[in-house]
Formats: C-alpha cells, structure tokens, sequence
C-alpha cells in the first residue's frame, strides 16, 4: 500500500446497538486508505453490513467517531452522500423502466442537466456490457444483468467512495465473475476506492488489497489477505475421527487427539472442528504419516483426512475456533435483529 495515500475513511470506537440491547458492532477501529480495495469478511451477523451503513449514512451509531471522504456522519451526511456510491444486498431497481431511461433519471436526481443524464446513462451501459439492452424493460433482466445496472446506477454521478453490501450473493459464476471484472476495473483505472462486505472467501481474497475480518461485532484480524494467510503458517491438515456410539465419546477422541498432536515439535496449532481436529504444520507431506501412526497405536479412529495451504477460512478458524462455513445464510444482521419483533425465527 502506498505511503503517499490519505486516509478517506477513518473509523474510531464505532459502536452499533439495536433495539433489545444486541452490539452489532463492538468498538471498532479502521481506516481505509484514498483508491483502495478494502473488504469486511465474516459470516452472517458478525456486523459487516452494520457498519457500511453507518458509513454511508443509512444507519445512525451508537457511539464512537466516524469520518468518510472528510466528513462527520453525524453533521454532514448529505456531504457524505454526494461523494459516495451505495448499492445494498437488494438491487433498487425499476422493473418497468427501461435501463437508459432508469439510469438517465438516477443521473437527474443527481443535478445532471438532461443531456448530460443521458449522456452518463449510455457511458455506464457500455462500461457495463448492457448497452445493446439499453432500451429493453429492467423486469426482463437476469439476475446478473440486474446487479450489474444497480452497480452503474450508484456510479452515476462519479462517486470518490463505492459502498458495496455482498455485491455478488446470489449470482451464477460467470455473472459473479464478470462482475469481478468490472470491480477491478472501477478500482485500478478510475481510481475509485470500494469498500465491500462478503462472506465469500475467493471473493475477497482475489479483490481486496486489505481486509478486516469481522466477528459477532469486532475485527479480529486485519491485514492484505496474502499476510492474513502467511500468519497461520505452514499446512492445514483437517482430520476426521470416525462416528462412534455416542457423541460424547468422539468429543472425548477428539480431545485425545488434540493432545496428542500438541505435544508434537512440528505442529504450530491445533483447533477443535466439526466431527475432528484442524493441525496447523511446516510440511502435510511430511507430518500425515507421523500423525496417522500415533492416532493408530492410540485408538483413535481416522475416517478422512486432507490437506491443504492456508486459506482466509483457515485464519478465520484461528482466530474464532469455528469456521466462516460453518455458519448458515440468511440475510443481513440488521434483518436478523428485528426478526424476533417480527414473531419470526432468527435463522440461526
């Protein structure tokens, strides 16, 4: 990252709590850095949706001090919308209107004169790859076709900031791809910082060029995802001890296993995972034999076993003791707080 860079976003002791008493967000510092590809990592609930929408004025905070492109949350929002870009999980998009003619009205509501509007709707329809449906009704679009013109439409008056909520939850690969694409084309040629959440490991790793990995309300780690990744070190072994009769007898496995591998030279950490042990050592080739005899000669049964180098699953797993996977999907936190007031399940 560039020394030379300013600060666009500054973050000090950002606190969120709903209604109910829960802290969405717990106390949070970060900056982000002018021309940036920032990310928040973490499972549904860890607070990442929370505090983008603090940041782009949606949401109001608790407590702590909060600065986007310069400007206070709390006395200059409006200067803070003008400057940045916003699109959320659920694309706001006409389905009646047509694409040119959606866009060119984004571009009104923004102060373009006419010409202007629809001059800017057309640019952002071929950056976009939609300007041969440029005329057709926004209701006849794909899925992925949909999310890309809401990208464009949070870009028409040329923000400096780019807010995305989980830009490509729900698309098919080749439209998350393609969306990818023109991510990294936003950042790298018009210089436009972004600062997206995502609970998609790839995601993040293949677009941030730093992260905060967020859980249940504060950063637990914080760094490019090429570091994140080096901290924990060597190979991942994820072992599997086999079903037994009762679940407290594989628990009482699973922790004999632990010990063991503990009390090994070559192995760095050792994590309790669904069903078995995750064994964090310098060489897998190597320490897989090693393990799989004192495992044998202790009667601990080994149904499956892999290897693999670190992933930001595996820091996540570090830092937490469970992983990103591990956890199910349904919606935002902020969603998922008010669904008890609501007499629903919180899907958890």
């Amino acid at each position: 990252m560039s020394e030379s860079r300013k600060a666009v976003i500054d973050v000090r002791g950002l606190v969120k709590v709903y209604p109910g008493g829960t802290r969405a967000v717990d106390g949070i510092d970060f900056t982000v850095q002018e021309g940036e590809f920032f990310g928040f990592l973490g499972p549904n609930g860890a607070g990442k949706s929370t505090a983008l929408k603090v940041l782009s004025t949606l949401l109001k905070k608790t407590s702590g001090q909060v600065s986007v492109a310069g400007y206070s949350v709390d006395h200059q929002a409006e200067q803070i919308r003008r400057t940045v870009g916003v699109a959320m999980q659920t694309a706001g998009l006409d389905d009646l209107a047509k694409a040119h003619d959606f866009l060119t009205l984004q571009g009104r509501l923004y102060g373009l004169r006419s010409s202007d509007a629809r001059a800017r709707s057309m640019e952002l329809l071929e950056f976009i790859g939609l300007a041969n449906v440029a005329q057709k009704k926004i209701g006849t679009f794909s899925g992925g076709m949909r999310r890309r013109l809401d990208l464009v439409a949070t870009l028409v008056h040329q923000p400096k900031v780019l807010f995305l909520d989980e830009p490509t939850t729900g698309l098919d690969p080749q439209s998350r791809n393609a969306l990818w694409d023109h991510l990294r084309q936003l950042n790298s040629e018009e210089g436009v910082t972004i600062i997206l959440t995502t609970q998609m490991m790839d995601e993040a790793d293949r677009l941030c060029e730093r992260l905060a990995i967020i859980d249940h309300g504060k950063i637990v780690a914080e760094g490019s995802p090429r570091s994140l990744k080096e901290q924990v070190g060597g190979d991942v072994v994820t072992i599997t001890i086999a079903d037994t009769d009762t679940t407290d007898e594989q628990e009482q496995l699973i922790v004999r296993a632990q010990e063991i591998a503990d009390g090994q030279a070559y192995v760095s950490a050792t994590t309790p995972v669904q069903d078995g042990l995750a064994v964090t050592v310098a060489n897998g080739g190597a320490a897989v034999p090693e393990l799989l005899r004192l495992f044998s000669n202790s009667d601990i049964p080994v149904s499956n076993l892999s290897i693999s180098s670190p992933t930001l699953d595996d820091v996540f797993l570090q830092h937490t003791g469970r992983t990103i996977r591990d956890e199910e999907t349904g919606g935002d936190e902020m969603n998922n707080q008010f669904r008890p007031f609501l007499g629903l399940s919180d899907g958890r």
